[in-house]
């Protein structure tokens, strides 16, 4: 700002310049005004961005300073001007960058769901592969339908900001995303809503039916999930951290990447699903019903398939943990973003030699 102001001798010389900078800063330079925003749905875009000069651009709007007398615009309104493009330029810029964070993790998190195909495939029986990677499918599916038409406005509708919420079962906005502005936001909680549903798919293997595994996938996604979502991390739930009122215990569950609210949802819903199914036929018991004296081991068909799925989870995990900051330009998020990279790669590597 100061080099556009300053390139002639006229501003040069005129010292009021420098009273309105000292008056409006501690280091000598107009900071964004871009103080901590709310959730993504809520910020607002400002596409309309000036063309050329910043200095020409406000010289034209003001023209004559708004007095209709032919003379030059004041220095305040010239300054005042200068640094309203500037804070729009910036918060259209962060806005960008943010929007562009949240799709890259969330396409990470949505390539998990090959990672978890590729596990369940090694795991099964060689006749019963086609079926595994089918139902893997079938979860991308009916979540992404189930999510966009009802179970984003259940999780997340009409509750985002903190100061007005009020404690709600269910949300009841943005059906069908009507009135949703940062559609990137839906994109990356669809992730996580396929990863919670995907998470059954194993608990299941070679013994559901399509049909069935479809009805299931979509309950979760537009329901079940959703309910779970808007308990903890919304603030109009009641077990939510941010509830701007009487949070539970005074602190409410604090969930960073959803180790309750997706992982336990899905393990929850698995451990239910087994319950009903019971075990695989001729595993414990003979065609007839009879228990086996001792179990029949079934062998994963594919270790190669197996190892791939867990490096693709890997990786996913990586857009999952570190992305749920949500905003990468928000304070100090970007440090928060890459401890959680950290904690992911060591929390892999230690798992997996404690395992062995």
């Amino acid at each position: 700002i100061s080099t556009i102001l300053f390139t002639t001798e006229e501003y040069i010389t005129r010292p009021s310049i420098h009273d309105l900078v000292n008056r409006n800063t501690h280091t000598g330079r107009i900071p964004p005004c871009n103080p901590h925003k709310k959730r993504p749905q809520q910020r607002r875009h400002n596409r309309t961005m000036p063309t050329g000069n910043t200095y020409q651009t406000c010289m034209a709007e003001l023209g004559d300073g708004g007095e209709g007398n032919g003379t030059s615009p004041s220095t305040e309104e010239l300054l005042l001007c200068i640094s309203s493009k500037y804070d729009n330029a910036s918060s259209s810029t962060d806005n960008s960058i943010d929007t562009l964070f949240l799709i890259y993790a969330a396409s990470i998190v949505f390539f998990m769901q090959a990672g978890f195909a590729m596990i369940s495939a090694g795991c099964v029986r060689l006749n019963n592969v086609q079926n595994t990677l089918l139902k893997n499918l079938l979860d991308a599916c009916g979540a992404s339908l189930g999510f966009y038409s009802i179970g984003y406005a259940f999780a997340w509708g009409g509750s985002t900001d903190p100061a007005t919420a009020t404690t709600t079962f269910i949300g009841t906005q943005n059906f069908f995303l009507v009135g949703v502005e940062d559609e990137s936001f839906w994109l990356f909680q669809f992730a996580f809503c396929a990863t919670s549903a995907t998470i059954v798919a194993g608990a299941l293997a070679e013994r559901c039916q399509m049909t069935a595994y479809l009805a299931y996938s979509l309950v979760l996604a537009a329901f079940v999930y959703p309910v779970v979502v808007h308990s903890i991390w919304s603030p109009s739930g009641f077990l939510s951290a941010t509830k701007p009122e009487d949070p539970l215990f005074g602190v409410g569950v604090v969930d960073f990447a959803g180790s309750s609210v997706v992982h336990l949802t899905g393990g929850a819903t698995a451990l239910i699903a087994t319950l009903i199914l019971g075990p695989r036929t001729g595993r414990f018991y003979d065609l007839r019903g009879k228990p086996l004296e001792k179990a029949k081991d079934f062998p994963g068909h594919s270790l190669s398939l197996q190892m791939l799925g867990v490096f693709i989870l890997w990786f996913g995990w990586y857009g999952f943990n570190a992305g749920s900051t949500i905003s990468i330009t928000t304070g100090e998020n970007y440090l928060i973003a890459s401890h959680a990279a950290i904690c992911t790669t060591l929390g892999g590597a230690a798992g997996a030699i404690m395992t062995l």
